[in-house]
């Protein structure tokens, strides 16, 4: 039974909610008020896309974006996007935040606009952080809408579901889960409605739902125009504003619902300030004295004084060589400015503007990538970080969800939990029901407590792979490896990193233990079903078309846990030689006591003989398909594709001669029988940069020719191979599949034969060096001649990629993509990429190592 309000109690509620929307107004007119009252503080941008020299404007047609630090030291990214009219501001702060509007003219059409002004401010009033700066359009009549303020994760679904692009008097976007959210409320009793809208900080269920949606505020002063577009969490914690600022001797104002009106009084440019603002926590920013190594401090340092004498000595007009020294120099010092941006003692961001926040899989692979160039802290930041999200289970947690997704996602638990609660309770069951409602109000409490995604398979692997990196560091001090492990996982908890730790290892073991025991394809780590047609994309690859529908991925099962298995032999040295026993580490976790890992602590040849299965896993994906195969499988392929393109990847195929030969590769995954899915991929390049198959070759237990065989494919021509001239490696080739592979990637291309990835082509160029490094002495002589033809190979190898990398001008985006156009094959920014992503600044990386096997400094001898 549902109970009606009184007349008196609707008086009351209606005094509640005018207070709180008179607080929330008076917090606006404070938040204008700055503008006039708070001291500003220059913030030139740290750095910006594209730039003069060192990108080509045409491949981001129209897309333009730089990033500044605000008054507390968080990244604040502004995008600019003359094609769709959006304008986004991404807060890289501790709930991972954006606030973002359309310009369209009269006719719905995008407006043109542009920065006016170089610079922009920074200002701290109270607990808000503002950032300002100033826009110019040349139209004389402007229409603003689609305002959306919330997590950026909510802005990432409303331009991927195309929202964006709707005309400007659509409904307002509210997630889904919110709307169910606020329903729900709306369905109980009345005494238990008001109960939880004081949770939320909220008057009435008006003014809950006033918070669903941004709210636009007009006022002016004697000269000015202040538009506020305000908007609260759902829990009244936090707030994100937007305010724009006119002058009105320039133009007139008119808001319309949910769309503002700007008309000019004169014929000259629209300009408008803008100020945004958070109240949100901040982070504690890293810069480059805590991150890096003084092995690579000191080759950035040579590369700055050979930069800095050409600057110098450079004549007018400046040679091409002296210029592409220049341009090397200054996209190294970006590479270093874009990982300060993401990094910070509390976590290092996965990218930005998609993925401001921790994602556990992009920290690890970033941090076995850059261990050589990185100080040790930086590893225990990571492992640190790691350790303290992990599940009871031992499982890593993937991603977090943080303030306004955070509430989203406990939207969702809550609705569970009342309808349990509401079913309870119409049962008659007094007890479940009691329960259910506590979990509920539990949530509301704190609304925006930090939820994880465990899902993901692939990083439960990579920790210890990590760890063990960490743990076996001779510059690392016994006791200091000690307090690390010993320290608190979490602030105030109870579990010490090691207990944790030894819980991901007891996890990594279970999961291994099946094919150990019995090594059959259909033993080895398997996805879960996302439905009864379809497996889980648990790994890196992890769009639903990313592993072919595959079930066993190569990359978790012939990489990821064999190599946990050797860090876990690795890890229970160091711990022994610290002084930690395995009966003494069972009394610090007892929990793994009936799992193998106990086993493995007691009886490590029990553990060698588990690595030695595991790395016979690789076999199960090894493809091999004679030319005459090759042949007519790509004929089919070519036959499926649209004219354009079939023509061109003909006259590829006639101009390189490749599709007479036959190939070896590494299937993407295998299927639900343990058949491989030929699928060619990337994933090797991981492979190549954890195994040390060159040691194996001199020490006779491998073979170079085998080695370099399923290599070939990186090198071969598409639609042979995966090679795409001026673009780059593409990371998957399905033209040995079948049609419905085909088809799946062709309606999701984000890990399909029409991308590049930047995270595989470092990948591959660490593990070409490492293989090429390995295979000389310390005076840079080859350690047997007859590794001669291998290590040429490795070299041709590494350069052609190299160089078609470089030539696409975008290997700084996390991914990118090509069109083809009159017959030419060009390289295209991918719509939704990062512009600064984590694995990709791995460059930084891969230049230091390449520095090392070609002694002289890179742009001495690279293709910029």
């Amino acid at each position: 039974m549902f109970l009606q309000a009184n007349p008196v109690e609707k008086s009351s509620r209606d005094k509640i909610e005018n207070f709180f929307h008179l607080l929330w107004v008076l917090l606006l007119t404070m938040g204008w008020m700055v503008s006039l009252l708070a001291q500003w503080k220059p913030a030139p941008p740290v750095l910006e896309f594209p730039q003069p020299e060192l990108d080509d404007p045409e491949v981001y047609r129209g897309y333009s974006t730089r990033f500044f630090k605000d008054s507390e030291g968080n990244t604040v990214q502004v995008i600019l996007n003359q094609t769709t009219g959006r304008v986004m501001v991404v807060w890289g702060d501790a709930a991972n935040e954006s606030m973002a509007f359309t310009l369209r003219d009269t006719a719905d059409h995008p407006a043109s606009f542009h920065r006016a002004g170089d610079q922009a401010q920074v200002a701290t009033e109270k607990d808000t952080r503002f950032l300002k700066f100033s826009l110019r359009s040349p139209a004389s009549h402007l229409r603003l809408g689609h305002f959306l303020l919330g997590s950026m994760r909510v802005e990432r679904d409303f331009q991927y579901f195309q929202k964006h692009l709707q005309p400007l008097d659509s409904e307002p976007f509210v997630p889904r889960e919110l709307e169910q959210f606020v329903a729900q409320l709306e369905r109980l009793p009345a005494g238990v409605r008001q109960r939880h809208l004081r949770l939320l900080k909220a008057g009435s269920m008006k003014e809950l739902r006033r918070r669903l949606k941004p709210q636009i505020e007009p006022a002016e002063t004697d000269t000015e125009w202040h538009i506020s577009v305000w908007r609260p969490t759902l829990d009244g914690r936090n707030y994100l504003s937007i305010e724009i600022i006119l002058s009105k001797r320039a133009a007139d104002v008119a808001v319309e619902g949910n769309i503002l009106r700007l008309s000019s009084r004169k014929p000259a440019p629209l300009e408008m300030t803008l100020i945004v603002g958070t109240n949100s926590p901040s982070l504690t920013p890293l810069d480059r004295e805590h991150i890096f190594n003084a092995a690579f401090t000191g080759f950035y340092r040579r590369l700055r004084e050979a930069y800095e004498k050409a600057l110098s000595e450079m004549p007018t007009p400046a040679p091409e060589d002296v210029r592409r020294r220049q341009r090397y120099f200054r996209r190294m010092e970006r590479q270093v400015k874009s990982l300060e941006l993401l990094s910070f003692q509390e976590k290092l961001m996965a990218g930005m503007p998609n993925f401001a926040t921790y994602f556990g899989r992009d920290m690890m692979m970033s941090a076995l990538m850059m261990e050589p160039i990185w100080r040790p802290e930086m590893l225990e930041h990571v492992i640190g970080s790691v350790l303290r999200k992990l599940s009871p289970a031992g499982e890593v947690s993937h991603e977090e969800a943080l303030g306004g997704q955070a509430i989203r996602e406990n939207a969702v638990e809550y609705v569970r939990r009342m309808e349990e609660y509401l079913e309870a309770t119409g049962k008659g069951e007094k007890d479940r029901a009691a329960k259910a409602l506590h979990q509920a109000e539990a949530l509301l409490a704190d609304f925006q407590a930090v939820r994880e995604n465990y899902r993901m398979l692939d990083d439960d692997f990579q920790l210890p792979v990590l760890t063990a990196r960490y743990l076996t560091r001779p510059d690392v001090p016994a006791d200091r490896k000690r307090a690390f492990l010993l320290a608190p996982a979490r602030k105030g908890g109870k579990d010490s990193r090691l207990r944790r730790l030894l819980r991901n290892l007891a996890y990594v073991a279970t999961q291994a233990q099946p094919y150990a025991r019995q090594p059959m394809p259909v033993n080895l780590v398997g996805f879960p079903r996302r439905d009864a047609r379809h497996w889980f994309s648990g790994s890196w690859r992890d769009s639903n078309a990313g592993y072919a529908n595959g079930r066993f991925a190569m990359d978790i099962n012939a990489v990821w846990v064999p190599n946990a298995l050797k860090a876990m032999a690795q890890i229970r040295e160091v711990l022994a030689q610290l002084g930690y026993s395995a009966d003494r580490l069972l009394e610090l976790a007892p929990e793994i006591a009936e799992t193998p890992l106990a086993e493995f602590l007691h009886r490590p040849e029990m553990l060698e003989q588990a690595v030695k299965t595991w790395e016979g896993a690789v076999g199960h994906f090894l493809v091999h398909l004679p030319a005459e195969e090759v042949r007519w499988r790509i004929e089919a392929k070519l036959a499926w594709l649209p004219e354009e393109e079939r023509t061109y990847w003909k006259s590829v195929l006639q101009q390189s001669g490749a599709e007479g030969q036959e190939v070896t590769f590494l299937a993407l995954s295998l299927d639900e029988a343990g058949e491989p899915i030929p699928v060619a991929n990337t994933d090797p390049a991981t492979y190549l940069f954890m195994e040390n198959f060159t040691e194996k070759i001199l020490a006779g237990k491998q073979d170079a020719g085998e080695v370099l065989r399923w290599l070939r494919i990186f090198v071969l021509p598409y639609p042979v191979g995966l090679y795409l001239e001026g673009v780059g490696p593409a990371v998957a080739n399905d033209a040995y599949a079948s049609p419905e592979v085909w088809e799946n990637f062709r309606r999701d291309i984000y890990h399909s034969p029409r991308v590049v990835w930047g995270r595989e082509v470092n990948l591959l160029l660490l593990g070409l060096a490492k293989q090429i490094r390995a295979a000389h002495d310390e005076q840079g002589q080859l350690r047997s001649p007859e590794l001669k033809p291998y290590v040429e190979a490795l070299r041709r190898m590494l350069q052609q990629i190299r160089e078609a990398v470089e030539r696409s001008g975008l290997k700084h985006n996390e991914l990118w993509s090509y069109r083809i156009e009159n017959g030419r094959l060009l390289p295209a920014r991918y719509a939704t990429t990062s512009d600064i992503q984590l694995w990709n600044l791995t460059s930084l990386a891969v230049e230091f190592e390449l520095n090392q096997i070609e002694g002289s400094l890179p742009f001495e001898c690279c293709c910029y």
